[in-house]
């Protein structure tokens, strides 16, 4: 798994959210997260955004922790938009704020497998491998043309650090 740091400015999402923490989705009887996105492609929820900035590209946010990777979290998928406005009754909106990231761009492999397994790196990683202090304010997924193939999946993700 490769790893770089960088600064990204906040940018603004819509899509749909549930609450949930680790332990849970370990539990497929509790898990949110995989019935969520489910939800989210068979109904093809991002044709209902408006102002998409990069059509196609799915950002998964892991946002309000309420401790840190052990506590109760914001699970939020959706797409990145220009404006916060014309927004479904139905969608939820998130705002990621400008801040320093570790970028981790994993391996090609089979999703979700290839994504859990870096999760697990992460969560094993100090302060030091991690490249600075985990923020718990917004970490998040992106799925673009990489992710495509199912089989030989690419995603970075974001720890937000400081």
């Amino acid at each position: 798994m490769r790893k770089e740091i960088i600064h990204k400015p906040d940018f603004k999402l819509v899509g749909l959210s549930v609450v949930t923490n680790n332990a849970n989705e370990q539990d497929p009887t509790l898990a949110k997260i995989g019935p969520l996105v489910a939800n989210y492609f068979s109904h093809q929820i991002a044709q209902h955004i408006k102002h998409r900035i990069h059509p196609g590209i799915t950002y998964s946010v892991y946002t309000e922790y309420e401790s840190d990777h052990h506590g109760n979290y914001t699970y939020f998928i959706g797409e990145a938009v220009s404006s916060l406005e014309d927004v479904p009754d139905d969608l939820k909106t998130i705002s990621i704020p400008t801040s320093q990231y570790q970028r981790f761009t994993t391996e090609p492999g089979p999703m979700p497998l290839v994504v859990i397994q870096a999760w697990q790196s992460i969560w094993q990683m100090n302060q030091e491998t991690l490249g600075g202090e985990r923020r718990y304010l917004a970490d998040f997924e992106v799925y673009d043309e990489r992710a495509h193939d199912p089989h030989q999946a690419v995603v970075d993700i974001y720890i937000g650090i400081r």
